[in-house]
């Protein structure tokens, strides 16, 4: 019941963090796209002295967040063991960068200045990204607290075909003579 739970609440967590790591992607290469051409005063684009170290930091964490979530909709589909590892570790590396992007966010909105709207939807979704991606990092690592929330193991290289029926006593087999 609690399984099912955890693993029914981060599936579309997964979503959700796509959706939204896909946007830090197309709003950044947009932007950082215009500030190489030095179009940086120009309308809708804006900057200071911080957006060009925060769109680094946000293409770099929408595509790492979406490589991660590759692996972590892989482990939602099998809920194994052996796929947490490679989508926790992913996840929190996900997590960590973005986090790098959340700071740099909240330096240039401090800063201020004239931004156009796309960075601060840029903006945004990387506060927003940043905070789905640690509940679903704390949400993966739930099973450190409580041995109910952790996926079924599952031996890879054990054949089910060949286990004996749970229900049934196994005969001894009789000796060759």
């Amino acid at each position: 019941m609690v399984r099912s739970a955890v693993r029914d609440l981060s599936a579309p967590l997964l979503v959700i963090n796509l959706i939204f790591y896909l946007i830090v992607v197309g709003y950044a290469s947009w932007n950082l796209n215009h500030f190489i051409h030095g179009q940086a005063a120009s309308p809708g684009v804006g900057a200071n002295e911080a957006t060009i170290y925060f769109l680094i930091f946000a293409i770099l964490a929408g595509v790492v967040g979406a490589a991660s979530i590759l692996s972590g909709l892989y482990h939602n589909c099998l809920w194994r063991t052996d796929t947490l590892p490679a989508a926790a570790s992913s996840a929190v590396t996900a997590w960590a960068i973005t986090a790098l992007a959340f700071g740099l966010a909240c330096k240039e909105i401090h800063i201020g200045g004239e931004r156009g709207w796309r960075l601060r939807v840029l903006e945004a979704s990387i506060v927003i990204v940043a905070a789905t991606q640690l509940f679903y990092v704390l949400l993966l690592h739930t099973g450190m607290f409580n041995s109910n929330y952790w996926p079924d193991y599952q031996d890879p290289y054990k054949d089910p075909c060949r286990e004996p029926p749970r229900n049934q006593p196994i005969e001894p087999v009789e000796a060759l003579a």
